[in-house]
């Protein structure tokens, strides 16, 4: 059953980014952003990890889940180094992520051909 919800939610999720990118002007960078300052703000009003126990994977593997990881990774190190943990703690919650990302669409881009959309 539990699969069923996090399979229901992520499609959710994926729906109403669907529906942003149609009905609206919005481009998928700006949609992308969206979702995670969305899931920061969740992560910051404690709406997120309920969200997430109910909802599985299906949070946690969008965006918003990025959202979230960054918020708590801001949160973690103001309490330990103060103000200027708000410039180090996203980074360093994120910071395998990212470079993951970095490093697989490099690769993917010698793999494939990256074209621009006209």
């Amino acid at each position: 059953m539990e699969y069923v919800i996090a399979f229901i939610t992520g499609g959710l999720i994926c729906a109403a980014v669907q529906i942003l990118l149609d009905r609206t002007k919005l481009m998928p960078g700006r949609v992308m952003v969206l979702l995670v300052c969305t899931g920061a703000v969740l992560g910051f009003c404690n709406i997120y990890e309920p969200f997430k126990e109910f909802a599985g994977s299906g949070a946690g593997v969008p965006l918003l889940g990025f959202g979230n990881t960054l918020w708590q990774g801001v949160k973690e190190a103001v309490d330990e180094h103060g103000f200027i943990g708000i410039f180090m703690g996203g980074f360093k919650a994120s910071a395998v992520g990212i470079s993951a990302a970095l490093i697989f669409g490099y690769l993917a881009s010698f793999i494939f051909e990256p074209k621009m959309k006209k």
